[in-house]
């Protein structure tokens, strides 16, 4: 396997365990409280988005020339570890 194989594997292991989590706690809200539950909403809905981001950007990385790799690979890095900060930030707040 290659190393762009490699990281676009681990890319995508990443981003799937970090949705997995996200639909845990949204079981968990449906247990809570209605106030509790609309703030929970609106924080996981931006969550969400950046999910969507990140998925997008991971379609464009395995589709990446190799001219355009290594700023992809930069990209993708930057956009998932903002994804995995605002998600540990918003469990940490839950």
């Amino acid at each position: 396997m290659s190393t762009r194989d490699d990281f676009t594997a681990k890319i995508k292991l990443q981003l799937d365990e970090l949705n997995a989590q996200m639909a845990q706690l949204d079981a968990k809200n449906k247990e809570d409280k209605a106030d509790a539950r609309e703030a929970y909403e609106v924080e996981m809905n931006k969550l969400r988005q950046q999910s969507e981001l990140a998925r997008a950007k991971y379609e464009e990385l395995q589709i990446a020339g190799e001219d355009s790799w290594e700023k992809m690979k930069a990209e993708m890095e930057k956009i998932r570890n903002a994804f995995a900060h605002s998600f540990s930030y918003f469990k940490s707040q839950i």
